[in-house]
């Protein structure tokens, strides 16, 4: 009977562990066969996984979760390379760091400290805009920061708490701080160009969407510069405008308050709204795709019809001819249309919009083709060379609730990596620096090559699976992506290097879907 057992038991035993073998070693076949050509040894982390009897209920799929690879013998060329992992990309110029809060912050350390300095010589130039910090300042640090970008041309922003109400009762603020994303782009006057990161296993949630769709935002005034004023009493609210050259006062007559109520006034300036044109126009044109601008022009006549008539001018004056050597065009459309037709539409072209407008639009086009996490933002100045890369995210506040109760998170750090790639891409731009470009070409597509392989955080799994069928072999936690993404990262990398170290850096990453992930690759 015990000799039965036995046998019975071993056997059982031995129908586990062989299929494990079969599928780790067809991973890791794969993984070599990819990289024959750079004489990579590749071994396993965590050969426990293999002998755990968990595997039987995963697929390939899943079980590659649980698989940490490890280059063990590094190629080494002829010359020093970008790619050679014993040295680091050489930045000559600095970029300007701008810190932020909660679990965005915590994912940002990470993410510079893994994925960044180990391969970067960058000097960086560092601004604390924690909320605690921007209190204890006045909000200096934040003038002060936007100084900074202006004189180096690249920043790089983590995610900001912007405090409402609640915010100040919870850190004891001073007072309600400004949007510190609203006080530089203020200050920079740019325009903000937002645009989705695809990836081909997480689902759309507008299935038409076969191309992006890029918000570029009015990141100047209106509702962000605004003055409002709650009335208590009854009483006659009037907009004044009053000119240097002391010619009469304009004055008019907004509504007469018989009970209490609000009102507010904003502004924009010609000025600013020739250079969103400009920068608009420029960058579909960079990215060949038309422009839509919409507004509410049959109701805010004046305000709305100036950014409408400027938009025109600037087209007929500078753009339609090249626009249309192009096959490309530009159409003004009323913001209720534009929403209607962009549901419809298969994307593949720009949307300027207001700065409020953008606002939203931005967060609701993310949405659409997959996750909030999934988006790149760049604040882009008229002059071309000033820009700032941030996430398109917020802080992600019940994540960091978790983090500071112990638990383990897990939080997409994927916009806050293209923040840094989107950053130092243009950083490398002016510098024509070829080696840190190619850097981050390789960042992009570790992170979403990773995802592609099945390895993603809980959100992206929810895309694929819905909220209610993701179990924890579904997903990653924070940690332990990033860590998939940096041996990614360093794969991709060795995998590209060449003897030859000039053809390396002359040849690029392909795709047949980078343009819609990096489309300034074809600007540089």
């Amino acid at each position: 009977m015990k000799i039965i057992f036995s046998l019975h038991f071993f056997f059982r035993l031995f129908l586990i562990i062989l299929p494990s073998y079969i599928i780790y070693t067809k991973i890791v076949i794969s993984y070599i066969s990819k990289a024959k050509n750079t004489y990579i040894y590749i071994h396993t982390l965590r050969p426990y996984t293999f002998i755990n009897p968990i595997i039987m209920e995963r697929s390939i799929h899943s079980l590659k979760k649980h698989i940490t690879y490890r280059i063990t013998k590094r190629y080494v060329s002829n010359g020093q390379s970008a790619f050679n992992l014993s040295g680091k990309v050489k930045v000559e110029n600095p970029i300007v760091e701008l810190d932020g809060d909660e679990m965005t912050k915590v994912i940002w350390k990470d993410i510079k400290e893994k994925l960044i300095l180990p391969y970067l010589d960058l000097n960086i130039k560092y601004f604390d805009l924690s909320i605690e910090n921007r209190d204890k300042t006045n909000d200096q640090i934040t003038l002060d920061a936007a100084q900074e970008i202006k004189k180096y041309s690249v920043g790089i922003k983590c995610a900001t708490i912007t405090p409402d109400s609640a915010r100040v009762k919870e850190f004891n603020l001073k007072e309600m701080w400004k949007s510190p994303n609203g006080t530089i782009r203020n200050i920079l006057d740019g325009t903000v160009f937002r645009a989705p990161i695809l990836i081909k296993n997480i689902p759309k949630l507008i299935s038409n969407w076969k191309k992006p769709i890029v918000i570029g935002r009015h990141a100047y005034a209106d509702q962000y510069k605004q003055k409002s004023l709650k009335v208590t009493k009854s009483g006659k609210f009037e907009i004044v405008f009053t000119p240097d050259d002391n010619s009469p006062v304009v004055r008019e007559t907004i509504f007469n308050f018989k009970s209490p109520g609000v009102c507010l006034g904003m502004y924009n300036t010609e000025e600013s709204i020739k250079n969103f044109a400009l920068s608009c126009f420029q960058y579909a044109l960079d990215l060949k795709m038309p422009v839509y601008f919409s507004t509410k022009s049959t109701i805010l006549k004046i305000y709305d019809g100036l950014f409408k008539d400027i938009f025109q001018d600037i087209y007929e004056q500078k753009f339609k001819k090249i626009f249309e050597q192009n096959n490309l065009w530009y159409e003004h459309k009323l913001i209720d249309d534009m929403v209607a037709q962009v549901l419809k539409s298969e994307g593949g072209f720009v949307w300027a919009c207001k700065n409020y407008d953008g606002d939203i639009q931005s967060d609701a086009v993310a949405q659409g083709y997959g996750s909030l996490g999934l988006m790149s933002s760049i604040l882009m100045c008229p002059d071309g060379v000033t820009c700032i890369s941030e996430a398109a995210h917020g802080t992600v506040t019940k994540h960091y609730r978790a983090y500071q109760r112990g638990e383990k998170t897990s939080t997409n750090p994927i916009a806050s990596i293209f923040a840094w790639t989107r950053g130092l891409q243009h950083r490398a731009k002016l510098d024509q620096n070829k080696n840190l470009q190619q850097f981050c070409y390789a960042l992009e597509k570790a992170c979403i090559e990773t995802v592609e392989n099945g390895l993603m955080p809980k959100d992206l799994a929810i895309c694929i699976k819905g909220i209610k069928n993701v179990t924890e072999k579904d997903y990653l936690c924070t940690d332990d992506f990033i860590d998939a993404i940096n041996e990614n990262l360093k794969l991709k990398l060795l995998m590209n290097q060449k003897k030859n170290d000039v053809q390396a850096t002359d040849t690029k990453l392909h795709n047949e879907n980078w343009v819609n992930y990096a489309p300034q690759e074809h600007s540089t």
